[in-house]
């Protein structure tokens, strides 16, 4: 499944090492001013070497767009785009073509397929994450047009550093003033010495991303197999690295009482709102009209620069040590990837819900 999304889909193609990587977007509609511009930001967020603290891999990350588009606006036909790859290094990986690397998806791409790209990682890779972000930078442009809704996120925990700023408050100025993408600057500070002295010690952290959307109406999602939650948390769990999800409150809610737990309706001159968002904007699996509030658990990142144990394809107890550039914390670049699930997952829900509207509007 290299497909994501029911109306508006994004098929991502390419591998970490070959000629490039992109996306094919269908189901966009059209007269959509793109911004062509804006897709690059949001690349540019997410590529390699931006600062000391991720992989230093020299991709300029350049898109470039196919189809789809004329004089600045979309024609309701697929958008199709490109980046090329120009840096890698795939001799760093030969080793790798008889070991298999720890908590990478070597050896399960080996049983699933007899056959992978070993240089790498190929599609298990990061790098096939340029398609997701590219596809909802023009997502987020049909937020914003039509909707009126924005999509953040930002590093909330770095390892056992957190900040305790309040998500609803968080501006994406802030967010990129600092290369870790914590708003928090004194927090920001620490977590990239943190980050420093594990890469120095050749060893990875990881942490958890908050993201936050603004503006989404009440009505957006299924009440059984699509609840809106559900498909964030399929999204999301679908990025490298990501290991837990949680909605709202999560795991937290669960040492509250009903009571203690629940958001009460306040309305005010006929518009209903809640006296606090537990429910994290979804109740129902629907949207609520509240801030839609979600967390992403990414592992440290697997590839460590020192010794570990292994087994090699004929199933040889060995030893492998890391090789190439690789990042100390996954969680600043995927910041942009947490949006960019989330984008792609409010898009779709947002044309389904407008489309079964019977005045057309959402």
């Amino acid at each position: 499944m290299n497909t994501f999304g029911h109306l508006f889909r994004a098929t991502t193609f390419g591998e970490s090492h070959g000629g490039g990587v992109g996306v094919v977007i269908d189901g966009c509609p059209a007269q959509i001013a793109l911004d062509v511009e804006a897709v690059q930001r949001d690349l540019d967020r997410r590529r390699p070497g931006q600062s000391h603290i991720v992989t230093q891999r020299k991709e300029s990350d350049q898109v470039e767009v196919l189809s789809g588009v004329l004089d600045g606006k979309t024609l309701g036909t697929p958008i199709a785009m490109l980046v090329r790859n120009t840096d890698h290094r795939s001799g760093d990986y030969d080793e790798m073509a008889t070991k298999y690397r720890p908590s990478h998806a070597d050896f399960a791409y080996d049983q699933k397929y007899g056959i992978r790209a070993v240089a790498g990682g190929g599609r298990s890779s990061a790098r096939e994450t340029i398609g997701r972000v590219a596809a909802a930078a023009v997502a987020k442009l049909v937020l914003r047009q039509w909707f009126g809704v924005e999509v953040l996120a930002y590093v909330q925990r770095i390892h056992s550093l957190e900040t305790a700023i309040d998500p609803l408050s968080v501006t994406l100025e802030q967010i990129e003033a600092t290369p870790v993408r914590c708003p928090d600057p004194q927090m920001a500070a620490s977590m990239i010495a943190h980050i420093e002295e594990i890469r120095k010690a050749g060893n990875s952290v990881g942490g958890v991303i908050q993201g936050v959307a603004h503006g989404v109406p009440a009505g957006w999602g299924e009440p059984v197999f699509g609840k809106l939650e559900a498909e964030l948390a399929r999204a999301v769990m679908s990025l490298p690295a990501c290991k837990g999800f949680e909605s709202g409150s999560g795991f937290a809610g669960t040492w509250q009482t009903g009571l203690e737990h629940n958001d009460h309706f306040v309305a005010d001159n006929g518009h209903v709102t809640t006296s606090s968002n537990n429910s994290g904007g979804i109740q129902g699996g629907i949207s609520n009209g509240m801030p839609i509030l979600i967390q992403a658990a990414f592992k440290p990142t697997a590839t460590v620069l020192r010794p570990q144990p292994t087994v090699t394809t004929a199933g040889e107890n060995t030893e492998l040590t890391g090789r190439g550039r690789h990042d100390p914390c996954v969680l600043p670049r995927a910041v942009p990837m947490v949006e960019a699930m989330m984008a792609l997952v409010l898009v779709d829900a947002a044309l389904q819900q407008k489309a079964r509207s019977s005045t057309g509007t959402a």
